[in-house]
């Protein structure tokens, strides 16, 4: 497919800081799209190019929207590419170093993701048609979804705190059931927690859950308990936690609130909460250098539960073959932008499939409109989403953008009400 131009310019996030909009035009028309970016980052995620000056505080993004502009329209306007992977094989051999800090990996994704959508276009099919294809996979998913209804840790201004409380509507039929279950007990939870607090309680954190004054996780997942079975869906509906560990983490010491754990001790909390809780999820356990403790919980806990990698992973092969061998987790977190570009993102998720794990795709924090990732998820298969509550429309565009996918799939296909591995 012959690029004839691409460029790009500064936009704002969900957070009004800069993020990169790129386009890539063709002979179908124009395509774009919008890149995200994270509040907790991984130390090993490829590099988000910021200005460093004085506009938005030094995160800009003019640098990287001047790469797309000069370097990489010099690379790829006026050519032909046959594939996702063509391209972003010209992308990475034009950057030329490992964390994308030439080009940044915003501008790299941007540009990426536009020509995924101009690639559909070419063909005549979906988005996640297209990316099922690249992926080897026959048959698209619609997923359960994660979401995050009620912040903590970073998102919501706290130290020493874990960071995300989870709903999973796993005992349904339909991805739209799933959705429906958890956007009514979110609403039921609202409820208890105005009541309870008052409606300070119910502003919302960067990823649309709620920051009650509540210290104490149990309490956390206590009342999400409670407000499932009010909102009627009891045992249909489990609990999934992001513990962001990494931001907690100092001298070899884990602290939530005034206590202390070592990563022994932190793995029989967590055990400790999976029996009470009846908790299915746990992402980013342990820190992002902590390979040992990865190493003990997934031990303790890794046949009972999904124990997902983020900044551990930071959807980098050669960090996932480390976990594979060192059995440090179960599961991949996917996030395009740790990685820079979709070949890379899609190369993941096969590797976490031929290693028998599951894969959740997932937002950031900083978020846009664009939904992209709703075809991507839906095109891997892979049968998890995390794109936080059903609230703030740059999450609500992607349980959208499901809610449109899930009519054009064969009836069999369209859900999975399971955490699929492998």
């Amino acid at each position: 497919m012959l690029i004839k131009r691409v460029h790009a310019r500064q936009v704002l996030d969900s957070r009004g800081n800069p993020t990169v909009w790129a386009e890539v035009l063709t002979q179908k028309g124009a395509f774009s799209a919008m890149v995200p970016s994270g509040a907790s980052t991984g130390k090993h995620e490829a590099l988000e190019l910021r200005d460093k000056d004085s506009a938005f505080g030094g995160n800009g993004v003019q640098k990287a929207v001047s790469n797309v502009n000069n370097q990489i329209s010099k690379a790829v306007s006026g050519k032909d590419f046959s594939s996702q992977k063509e391209l972003d094989d010209a992308l990475i051999k034009l950057d030329g170093t490992k964390n994308k800090s030439n080009l940044g990996a915003n501008a790299m994704l941007g540009i990426s993701m536009s020509y995924t959508r101009a690639l559909a276009a070419e063909k005549g099919i979906a988005v996640y048609d297209l990316v099922a294809q690249i992926a080897g996979q026959k048959r698209p998913l619609l997923p359960i979804p994660q979401l995050n209804v009620l912040n903590g840790g970073k998102h919501a201004g706290k130290e020493n705190d874990i960071q995300e409380h989870m709903l999973m509507p796993m005992n349904f039929s339909s991805f739209s059931d799933a959705l429906q279950a958890g956007a009514e007990t979110y609403h039921v939870l609202k409820k208890m927690l105005k009541k309870k607090f008052g409606s300070q309680a119910t502003l919302l954190g960067d990823e649309g859950g709620f920051v009650p004054p509540m210290e104490n996780v149990e309490d956390r997942l206590e009342l999400m308990l409670l407000a499932c079975e009010e909102a009627g869906y009891g045992k249909k509906i489990s609990i999934a936690l992001d513990c962001a560990s990494s931001e907690f983490f100092e001298n070899g010491k884990y602290s939530i609130g005034a206590k202390s754990f070592s990563a022994g001790e932190l793995s029989d909390f967590y055990a400790g909460l999976v029996e009470k809780f009846g908790i299915v999820s746990i992402e980013d356990g342990m820190a992002e250098d902590d390979w040992q403790g990865w190493k003990e919980l997934n031990s303790k806990l890794g046949k009972k539960i999904q124990l997902v990698g983020d900044d551990l992973l930071v959807t980098n092969v050669e960090r996932m073959k480390t976990a594979i061998e060192e059995k440090a987790c179960n599961s991949l977190l996917l996030k395009v932008n740790q990685i820079g570009t979709v070949s890379e993102s899609i190369d993941a998720a096969l590797l976490a499939k031929r290693s028998n794990w599951s894969t959740v795709v997932s937002h950031r924090s900083g978020e846009t409109e664009d939904a992209f990732i709703a075809d991507l998820v839906v095109g891997l298969g892979c049968g998890q989403s995390k794109f936080g509550a059903p609230a703030r429309s740059e999450r609500v565009a992607k349980y959208n953008r499901l809610l449109q996918i899930e009519p054009q799939l064969a009836r069999e296909s369209v859900f999975s009400a399971r955490i699929l591995r492998g």
